[in-house]
């Protein structure tokens, strides 16, 4: 059985958080629980409160189709980040001679796919 997590017009860079992503991969909810606070990455509060709730999901799924599913073997199947809409976080820097330059503010999609199954294969 599966779930899936959406943290959606996240404030964060995509290859900052796929790199995150990258170290949980594969792991159980539990041991990655424990692994993202010792990240140095500032978005990988953000990422534990996906994991968290796909991990939530999964157990509601399971009681409504009156399975019991435990904890421990949890697993987090896939995670990705998409890069978000930029057009609408457009912002202005000072520049030389009166001018002004501007930049976008990086927003992403996060994804967090959760198993009870262990995943076999390594993604393409």
């Amino acid at each position: 059985m599966e779930a899936t997590a959406h943290a959606r017009f996240q404030r964060y860079g995509t290859r900052k958080v796929a790199q995150v992503l990258k170290e949980i991969r594969g792991k159980s909810v539990l041991e990655a629980e424990r692994l993202l606070p010792m990240i140095p990455r500032i978005c990988s509060g953000m990422i534990t409160k996906t994991v968290r709730s796909a991990a939530a999901n999964l157990v509601n799924q399971a009681a409504r189709a009156g399975h019991a599913v435990d904890p421990e073997k949890v697993y987090i199947k896939s995670a990705w980040s998409t890069m978000g809409p930029m057009g609408q976080m457009k912002r202005m820097l000072p520049a030389p001679q009166g001018r002004a330059y501007t930049f976008k503010r990086k927003v992403c999609h996060l994804t967090v796919v959760v198993s009870d199954e262990r995943a076999t294969g390594k993604r393409k």
